[in-house]
């Protein structure tokens, strides 16, 4: 698999204490700090990304979600426009 390029930039300010704590995790697993940061951050934004893609609900709650969407609702303006003559029809 190819790699794409690396053109794009991000920058951050952060405390002495938080930078040498980094640094320190990177060194341990023998990678830059820039690649350290990166791997980190896309990895919080795939799991921020899942759960908002996701619902989690208990199986009850999502029978009775299933059951509701099974129930027709009135829709007295769509019956309404649905009666009203077409300006257009197909010949």
């Amino acid at each position: 698999m190819t790699m794409a390029a690396k053109s794009e930039r991000i920058e951050m300010r952060t405390d002495p204490q938080s930078s040498a704590r980094i640094a320190e995790a990177a060194e341990s697993q023998h990678v830059s700090v820039s690649a350290f940061v990166l791997d980190a951050a896309v990895k919080a934004a795939d799991h921020v990304l899942a759960r908002a893609e996701v619902t989690i609900m208990p199986a009850e709650q999502f029978d009775q979600l299933i059951g509701s969407l099974d129930v027709p609702d009135e829709a007295p303006a769509l019956a309404r426009l649905a009666y009203k003559p077409r300006r257009y029809t197909r010949s």
